[in-house]
């Protein structure tokens, strides 16, 4: 049996979302996947899992050098967290001998693993990656996944980062779903605050409501509670606002809703680079730069008259499929 790891960073629930969907494929093509994180085991994981041990306890950066001088990204001194985690991915690649390990994402866990002879796959983020850590990361990589459509150009630099990336598209936990005759009732409005940090003024929020009283508005996450399946919510809106996280995109575009696209503030220009595409782009998003004060009775109409279907491109429900291929070619030891 082909043994491959995949480690899931614990941030958002997009790394977890598209990890359980890629690991279901290999699943079915006869492989054992284990699930590599400090989350614990979720629902409808296909194989083993093993939790690790946290390593983000107080630290000073500075003072603890997390950074190993800039060429790695969080490695703090004497962390007992991070040597237990460490240890115990060694100990799986030693009792598991995996013919690859898929790392979503981690410069870190990339490197431990090839330093173990073992192959890596590693999942490539939008936005500024030209900082000597994730360069490393990504040399010692075998192969680089981009979870967005390979017309999404200038999503990630330096472009030659961007050369080198298998772009498979954007990946939902839901299938394909054209739009629906919308059920009767007041037009509705979904915010997507999202479940990985927000941004969410309710000043701004309120603002928005008071100008659109024709307008049933949703909120999840952000001052409101996130639900873990919010497909009704999106699947019923008229238009959804949404955040620029990749899962939330993907989701959006499966149910190709119109959308108007609101990047919060990441490490490293994430939403704002995904954002700056989209507004490039043919898709059915309008890109604004941050929530505005006014306008949004003509912003909301705006997008609404935006074709849904536009989104096809963007997720067309075989990403999850192409990730798996990548994976497969890469533990079979096939090059190029």
């Amino acid at each position: 049996m082909t043994r491959i790891g995949y480690y899931v960073h614990h941030v958002g629930r997009g790394h977890l979302h598209r990890a359980t969907s890629v690991a279901a494929e290999l699943t079915r093509g006869g492989a054992e996947v284990t699930g590599l994180s400090t989350l614990p085991r979720p629902a409808g994981w296909p194989g083993p899992w093993v939790e690790l041990a946290r390593d983000d306890g107080p630290v000073d950066p500075v003072r603890d050098r997390a950074d190993a001088g800039g060429r790695l990204h969080w490695v703090p001194l004497h962390h007992g967290g991070l040597r237990a985690r460490g240890a115990a991915i060694s100990a799986w690649i030693a009792d598991a001998a995996p013919r690859a390990v898929v790392v979503d994402v981690s410069v870190e866990v990339c490197l431990l693993v090839r330093l173990h002879g073992v192959p890596v796959v590693s999942a490539v983020l939008p936005g500024v990656r030209d900082d000597a850590a994730h360069l490393l990361g990504a040399d010692v990589a075998d192969a680089l996944l981009a979870f967005w459509p390979a017309g999404a150009t200038g999503m990630v630099r330096p472009a030659s980062l961007e050369q080198r990336v298998t772009a498979v598209g954007g990946l939902a936990r839901y299938a394909v779903a054209e739009p629906a005759p919308r059920p009767p009732g007041p037009l509705r409005v979904t915010y997507l605050a999202g479940s990985g940090g927000h941004e969410l003024d309710p000043r701004l929020l309120d603002a928005a409501r008071e100008q659109t009283p024709d307008w049933s508005w949703t909120v999840l996450g952000g001052t409101a509670p996130w639900v873990d399946d919010p497909r009704a919510a999106i699947a019923e809106a008229d238009v959804v606002v949404t955040h620029a996280g990749q899962n939330a995109l993907a989701e959006v575009a499966a149910l190709r809703r119109p959308a108007v696209v609101v990047p919060q503030d990441r490490p490293h220009e994430e939403q704002r680079t995904t954002a700056r595409v989209l507004g490039a782009g043919a898709w059915p998003a309008l890109a604004l730069e941050s929530l505005p004060p006014t306008g949004w009775a003509a912003l909301l109409d705006r997008a609404r008259d935006l074709d849904g279907a536009a989104w096809a491109d963007w997720c067309d429900g075989g990403a999850a499929a192409r990730a798996a291929a990548e994976v497969r070619r890469v533990a079979d030891g096939v090059t190029g």
